[in-house]
């Protein structure tokens, strides 16, 4: 599954340190999902929506499709 959280995180000047914060995760985590070694749990995509303000879908996206 890719992402497109990195440029999400860098388009708001946020850190992987501020954004693990607000999700209460490790920063580790953070970057293990921007880089697609982990997909994060069906909770962990919500609360990155809701914090990015946008849907799941917008942000997760599988091989081969455009995301949002």
């Amino acid at each position: 599954m890719n992402n497109c959280l990195a440029e999400l995180r860098k388009a708001r000047s946020i850190t992987q340190e501020e954004l693990a914060d607000a999700l209460m995760v490790s920063r580790q985590t953070v970057s293990s999902i921007e880089n697609g070694r982990y997909n994060p749990s069906i909770l962990l995509a919500f609360k990155i929506a809701r914090f990015f303000q946008m849907t799941i879908e917008e942000i997760f996206y599988q091989e081969g499709e455009e995301n949002g």
